[in-house]
């Protein structure tokens, strides 16, 4: 007798081949098989009378066959006319045939089909409908519930499916099956109760709840699966607890001197995250904290204060930036709080050459470098720390989670870790993704911060925003004008960064225009970058290169070519390089008309807001969870039902239920984890 256990190639007449292709989609035993769920259903549970037949929809039909017919040979066709009692007729048509089916099908045989109804010339039609001879004795069609249709993948038919998942199905009867959700039975159907409504729905069973993921069988199922993702993470986070840290003691000397000399004051938000991370420095577990912050909220300041608690307990605290432009700017940035309290900070990028390379080498082997920053230069395996007990990462989105954990292996025990983002992450993301994360959200933005105003133009009124620009410099300020793409491309419609400055050198003469794009070296970069910074350029063509980490209060108008081509969160970090000082500022979005109904949803929520996190949640309604969380959280995107933008309203119930669940034997929570996430293959290898 079968168990859920049980391997897919324990099945008789699976071969490896299917096994294989069955592991490429996550399924490894017969557990998993039920949960593999039908994607839609066909009706055969009843006859459809052909006078009740409406064209498109899929029926099931008990016929007498008439005449079968097979046309000439250029339009060869086989062509069977049936009739019922009542004279209604149906033509079936099948343009692939064998000798052997049209031998099969004599006049007077009753025969059921099902298929989808069309119309052709000569009334009502069924192309290559599934069918059975009932008068030669075959296997009735009709079926006491609805039929399932599954998802497939390479060399697997539907019937096989359908015959593996019933095997599944007959398994669970005699299996005991982890359903230990207290509580959850009162409102819902019980867990072997919902899979066999979803395999096999009975007629009366409301289909376009199913539809729509709303049924109470599929919620079940949404609600564990959640559950199971929350679980896996509070899991890898109660892990993290019972490791070593460096205690931090909380000090107040270097604090104070940073404080008076900031020249401005701490935003309540800044100086609660300060709190929070503090609270973590001192405990005897490491820190991981997620630092949310929208684009201008001063996060930097944030974590140059938890740089200086790592230095008045003796440790090294290493910033990692995704950029070099990036990385520069923090260089830069931290430099100028930290040198005055004469720390030493040091940089290091895989562009250095080898002998400043060496010398930064040197100061943060020995100790000297108390922070360092760089880009992914600094997990590289000649990077040796003397006692690094911080870990920042900046953008942290744009790291994986190995290259994390390289650099954390080069500290001294345990270390902290701060990561930060200034993409703000929709709150059920939080929760679903980053549930082994504590969080802390820098929710206002720092006095004199002004509001952009968002503007959308038409490509072709491009002429207009040369007399905006001429008026902009007039005033002393500065533009950046950035452009999708370095080269000319026909495909794409796109301006290239290369002619956009040709032709703004053309039509402002009497202005410095200057190119910056991701194809120069850094040192070409920086030198641009920096006589920006500086006001010797008016405006500054770009491409998405100065998205993040780029700070010139002095501009105020960002204007962006062909904007529906990018996503709302990296338009809304462009937007945020300018209203950084007290001017005010202009973004100018401009388009390529016709606009797809998705880019107009783009605009159109960038127009109305400024808020990051509003802007994050319509983001992840239009991209989905995969495309905003990349490579990065897979689990998250690969969900087998639920999906955490249609079901976040069910989010808070999981989290219940898991809190519930981790008081559970881990010996249920391991099985529970293994039915949804099969990350662990190891167990299935060669079986």
């Amino acid at each position: 007798m079968s168990k859920l256990s049980d391997p897919v190639i324990s099945i008789h007449g699976l071969g490896p081949k299917a096994r294989d292709n069955l592991n490429g989609i996550g399924i490894y035993n017969l557990e998993h098989l039920l949960f593999h769920l039908p994607f839609r259903y066909q009706n055969k549970t009843h006859f459809t009378k052909l006078n009740e037949a409406h064209v498109g929809n899929e029926i099931l039909v008990q016929l007498t066959i008439d005449d079968v017919q097979v046309t000439p040979l250029r339009t060869r066709q086989m062509v069977c006319h049936l009739s019922d009692e009542n004279g209604w007729r149906l033509l079936l048509r099948f343009f692939h045939f064998n000798q052997w089916q049209r031998e099969q099908l004599t006049r007077e045989d009753i025969i059921q089909c099902f298929g989808e109804v069309k119309i052709g010339k000569d009334g009502l039609e069924m192309h290559h409908p599934e069918y059975r001879l009932i008068s030669k004795g075959q296997s009735t069609l009709l079926e006491k519930t609805l039929s399932p249709i599954y998802p497939l993948t390479g060399g697997i038919h539907q019937a096989q499916m359908k015959k593996w998942v019933g095997m599944a199905m007959e398994a669970l009867q005699n299996s005991p099956l982890v359903d230990n959700f207290k509580g959850i039975s009162h409102s819902m159907p019980s867990l072997k109760q919902a899979l066999a409504i979803l395999h096999h729905p009975k007629e009366g069973e409301n289909l376009t709840e199913i539809a729509e993921f709303r049924h109470t069988a599929q919620q079940r199922l949404i609600i564990e699966e959640l559950c199971v993702q929350q679980l896996s993470l509070l899991r890898l986070k109660e892990e993290r607890k019972h490791k070593i840290a460096n205690v931090f003691a909380i000090k107040e000397c270097l604090f104070r001197q940073l404080h008076q000399n900031l020249g401005f004051t701490l935003t309540n938000a800044q100086q609660r995250c300060i709190a929070d991370i503090n609270t973590d420095l001192s405990s005897n577990h490491p820190m991981l904290r997620l630092l949310q912050g929208d684009v201008g909220s001063g996060k930097t300041i944030v974590a140059v204060f938890a740089c200086l608690q790592a230095v008045e307990n003796g440790f090294q605290t290493a910033i990692m930036a995704p950029t070099e432009i990036l990385a520069h700017q923090h260089f830069q940035g931290f430099s100028d709080y930290l040198n005055p309290l004469r720390i030493e900070v040091a940089f290091l990028t895989g562009s250095q050459n080898t002998t400043t390379r060496k010398e930064q080498l040197e100061k943060i082997q020995s100790g000297q470098a108390q922070v360092v920053i760089g880009t992914h230069a600094l997990f590289q395996e000649s990077v040796e720390f003397k006692k690094l007990g911080l870990v920042v990462i900046d953008e942290q989105h744009k790291f994986g989670v190995h290259q994390r954990l390289s650099l954390a292996q080069k500290a001294y025990n345990t270390p902290h870790q701060l990561v930060m983002t200034a993409t703000p992450i929709p709150r059920s993301l939080t929760m679903s993704a980053y549930a082994d994360l504590d969080s802390s959200i820098i929710d206002e933005l720092p006095p004199g911060r002004t509001l952009v105003q968002t503007v959308a133009l038409n490509n072709e009124r491009k002429d207009e925003i040369i007399g905006k620009i001429e008026q902009v410099c007039k005033a002393g300020n500065q533009v950046y004008w950035v452009c999708t793409l370095i080269d000319e491309t026909e495909v794409l419609r796109a301006e290239s960064a290369t002619n956009t400055h040709a032709y703004l050198q053309e039509n402002l003469p009497n202005l410095s225009v200057v190119l910056i794009h991701g194809r120069m070296n850094k040192d070409e970069k920086t030198e641009i970058m920096q006589q920006f910074e500086q006001g010797e350029i008016n405006v500054l063509v770009a491409t998405t290169v100065i998205e993040v980490g780029v700070n010139v209060p002095n501009a105020s108008l960002m204007v962006i070519e062909n904007s529906e081509r990018l996503g709302l969160a990296q338009l809304h970090q462009l937007r945020g390089r300018v209203g950084r000082g007290n001017d005010k500022s202009i973004c100018i979005l401009m388009y390529q008309a016709p606009l797809s109904s998705n880019a107009k949803q783009r605009l159109g929520i960038l127009r109305e807001t400024n808020d990051g996190f509003k802007i994050a949640e319509k983001d992840l309604q239009l991209r989905g969870p995969g495309e905003i969380l990349g490579t990065q959280q897979t689990g998250v995107a690969d969900m087998k039902i639920a999906n955490v933008v249609r079901d976040g309203y069910l989010i808070e119930k999981a989290r219940f239920y898991c809190e519930q669940f981790m008081q559970e034997d881990e010996t249920k929570q391991q099985a529970l984890i293994a039915r949804w996430i099969t990350d662990d293959k190891s167990q299935y290898a060669n079986t």
